[in-house]
């Protein structure tokens, strides 16, 4: 997978943060399992890395009024600097600015084919800890979507601890697809579907896990059709996607399975009951649904009798 070089970037889709101060660490309302403090066993913690997490909008704690808290600023005009135009994707962050731009001029183009209008999120860049309108969170809770204020978070050293913690292959592909998932929530909160489940129910046919599949069935959908998404000016973003592209982005997928997760990382034996996102093969089988159909009616989770896998 390759990002056009001519192509332009779009920075005002990025927030930066990092190193502003941070927000404040502790407890954090997580989606699916519905474990929220931070230092509990191994599991809960790494069951949100993977780009799979939902932080829904709870409680804010004292202070927290869902916005950027007191000491943390939205700086952006290094990467506004930096990060011009394909060439410049050398550097994680702005390879980022480029994959979700690509990610919002599709589901743009998808809204507007269906007679709706698309609303962007933001994804803020982040390090260590972080305030938002679902309340606060840290690194260790991954990559994750708050439906409160509508933006993607994410610690870009958390592509590092895919590699290193989970044994993934990495690469350009497989750092989209976790951005893509992200976004796939969001294109579920603007549709309604995260309505759909409340609580904290886990299990293998759980609504978190129907949420999370078809989140991974999203990402899919877009990838089938990143080559031919646009910037502004109308110039190719995403080029060359390769099989050994998709291998590497199915591999990720398998690598933040339950199963894995409870017992590769954790140590643990495989308990169901916990799942909260979905098995590796699950989690491979619906992302490979999206990219080899392009269309978002085979993401259908949540319907009657759908074969979760």
């Amino acid at each position: 997978m390759d990002i056009n070089p001519d192509a332009e970037l779009d920075t005002s889709q990025v927030e930066d943060i990092r190193g502003s101060g941070g927000g404040v660490g502790g407890r954090v309302a997580i989606g699916g399992g519905g474990v929220g403090l931070v230092g509990l066993l191994i599991y809960f913690l790494v069951a949100q890395l993977g780009g799979a997490g939902v932080v829904p909008q709870g409680l804010p704690q004292a202070g927290d009024l869902g916005g950027v808290r007191s000491g943390q600023q939205v700086d952006s005009d290094g990467i506004r600097g930096e990060c011009r135009t394909g060439r410049d994707t050398a550097a994680l962050d702005c390879e980022a600015v480029a994959v979700i731009n690509s990610i919002q001029s599709f589901w743009s183009t998808q809204f507007a084919r269906s007679g709706s209008k698309y609303v962007p999120a933001n994804t803020r860049f982040f390090n260590g800890s972080v305030s938002t309108a679902c309340g606060p969170a840290t690194s260790d809770t991954g990559p994750f979507y708050c439906p409160g204020d509508r933006k993607i978070y994410i610690d870009l050293s958390f592509y590092r601890e895919l590699q290193t913690r989970f044994g993934a292959q990495g690469g350009l592909f497989a750092r989209s697809y976790v951005l893509a998932h992200e976004y796939g929530h969001h294109i579920q909160n603007l549709i309604g579907t995260s309505s759909r489940v409340r609580g904290n129910a886990a299990g293998p046919t759980s609504g978190s896990v129907r949420l999370e599949l078809q989140a991974d069935c999203y990402a899919g959908v877009w990838a089938n059709h990143a080559t031919q998404t646009k910037s502004a000016s109308g110039k190719p973003i995403i080029e060359n996607i390769s099989r050994q592209d998709v291998e590497a982005g199915l591999d990720t997928a398998g690598r933040i399975g339950d199963d894995f997760i409870q017992s590769q990382i954790a140590g643990q034996q495989v308990n169901q009951s916990r799942f909260t996102h979905g098995s590796s093969a699950q989690r491979r089988k619906w992302l490979t649904a999206g990219l080899s159909t392009g269309d978002t009616k085979q993401c259908n989770t949540f319907a009657p009798g759908v074969d979760l896998g």
